[in-house]
């Protein structure tokens, strides 16, 4: 009991205005049955293979298939992120995931927006945007295929940038129409010209340095063995497991 991870009070206390209004039988022990999910996608185990003290494992799944379609994880995230208070630094950059066999049948709902897993150098991938503040921590995640390029992700994530002063990012977002959609909202950009421009892009390149910490918060975010390497064939619980990672590492 003493070596498996637990939640506190005061951390379930922050997370309990997001969970959902129970309708006739109380469910199960909150604390008891969320620890035990986070359990599981922190050790990239099996649903079967869940320590007993957590509870039936067919639980845990019911409980967290139902959540994550809810999206009741991502309002986690972006609850507690929204608490950020940055004024000053925002960066952006994207990072591959692998996806393994399970999760890489491509056939999809009629309508939908397929698995979100696409073909590339590495082999099945998605990729994950983000968004971060300065001190590393997510604000803000986006999933797509993992052949879909990084303007994508930017024109998805541009809306829910926060008002500060300076975006970072690196060689792969430097687009015309990106800089003039950030000059819009009053932000600077410090993202390196591509080598092909004809005319010589100028950047702050000590701020450009601490870009580094948007890297760590991607390693980080990869520990969890669940999220480093996606089983889950809906893209929507995929995105779960990686808000919930960014939930416990970084607003907890």
């Amino acid at each position: 009991m003493s070596d498996l991870f637990w939640l506190t009070d005061a951390q379930m206390a922050r997370l309990a205005p997001f969970f959902p209004k129970s309708h006739g039988k109380p469910r199960v022990d909150d604390k008891r049955v969320l620890i035990g999910i986070i359990f599981i996608n922190r050790n990239g185990l099996r649903w079967r293979d869940a320590p007993a003290a957590y509870g039936p494992h067919k639980t845990l799944y019911s409980r967290w298939k139902r959540w994550s379609e809810k999206g009741i994880f991502a309002r986690m995230m972006a609850g507690l992120a929204a608490e950020h208070g940055e004024k000053t630094t925002v960066m952006i950059d994207a990072t591959y995931l692998k996806a393994r066999r399970t999760a890489t049948s491509m056939a999809a709902k009629k309508g939908g927006r397929g698995r979100l897993i696409g073909r590339t150098k590495g082999g099945m991938n998605t990729k994950l945007h983000a968004i971060c503040d300065s001190q590393g921590r997510p604000i803000d995640l986006f999933v797509t295929a993992g052949q879909v390029s990084d303007y994508i992700g930017a024109r998805a994530l541009l809306s829910s940038l926060p008002k500060v002063k300076w975006l970072l990012g690196d060689r792969g977002y430097d687009a015309d129409w990106f800089r003039e959609a950030l000059q819009d909202k009053g932000i600077r950009a410090c993202i390196p010209g591509r080598k092909k421009r004809k005319t010589l892009v100028k950047y702050d390149k000590r701020r450009y340095k601490r870009r580094n910490r948007i890297e760590i918060m991607f390693g980080r975010l990869k520990d969890w063995r669940r999220v480093a390497t996606r089983y889950d064939r809906c893209p929507k619980v995929f995105l779960s497991a990686i808000a919930l990672a960014a939930l416990v590492i970084y607003w907890l």
